[in-house]
């Protein structure tokens, strides 16, 4: 358990995970696969079409950081990625991204993002979930609540099933969910790696603020379901202004 601490790039919090990211990776492709198969895919082909592209740019400029990030630290594990960008018919405001790289938008969220650079700050925030791999560690904060001696001596044990039941309970997966409920400390930390991740992209990091007072506006009293663990929209706008100065070091313009 010792050995199960690491630490999140960009950063570098340590943090505690106790699962195999590798088995969470490929029990979260076989719930990913079962979610697509069982939801309507988006109509309109432009919006598809966007999520794609700006998922290919994320994924392709941060395959390429970190080649280098920390020495190449991280490297390998995100190059084994299998990414994929699908658009889900839904007027839910709502966007995810399992671990290994798969990632749902529902089509109530273009009435927000409005165009390539809104849609990354989304995408940029899920996709620095999955690779600061909070899943996993919201995995072990659930094993250690239902306690070591039962849960995690069965999810430990190499047991699919046991793996999947845990997995489920995280992602509320039961209930047809798949959205992980992160802590408010995740959800800050994912926009932070998330702004550095669209200036990667070639998306202007300022460009968050933006996005954010629109969905201050959109959504008023009314919380989205993805927001409901979030910081306030004022709170997570001032924290935005704090890091684009070291977001901004990442951006070229195209």
């Amino acid at each position: 358990m010792l050995l199960s601490c690491s630490r999140v790039p960009i950063t570098h919090r340590r943090h505690s995970v106790w699962q195999n990211e590798a088995v969470l990776v490929k029990m979260s492709d076989s719930m990913y696969q079962h979610f697509i198969s069982t939801h309507s895919m988006a109509k309109n082909k432009s919006q598809v079409t966007q999520v794609q592209f700006v998922g290919q740019k994320l994924s392709s400029a941060l395959t390429t950081f970190f080649k280098t990030y920390d020495n190449g630290k991280y490297y390998k594990e995100i190059a084994a990625y299998k990414w994929a960008f699908n658009t889900i018919q839904d007027s839910t405001v709502n966007a995810w991204c399992m671990p290994g790289g798969k990632v749902v938008v529902y089509t109530g969220l273009f009435k927000v993002t409005q165009d390539e650079a809104g849609l990354a700050v989304v995408l940029g925030h899920e996709i620095a979930h999955a690779i600061a791999k909070h899943g996993n560690e919201r995995m072990t904060q659930e094993m250690k609540a239902q306690g070591i001696s039962t849960v995690l001596s069965i999810a430990l044990s190499g047991s699919p099933q046991a793996t999947q039941d845990v997995l489920g309970m995280v992602y509320g997966a039961a209930g047809g969910l798949t959205l992980l409920k992160y802590s408010r400390k995740h959800e800050t930390e994912a926009d932070k790696i998330g702004l550095i991740f669209m200036a990667l992209a070639g998306y202007d990091p300022n460009k968050a603020i933006e996005f954010w007072d629109r969905m201050s506006k959109a959504t008023n009293t009314q919380i989205p379901q993805w927001l409901s663990t979030h910081p306030s929209d004022q709170t997570r706008i001032n924290s935005l202004k704090d890091w684009l100065p070291e977001a901004l070091k990442y951006y070229k313009k195209p």
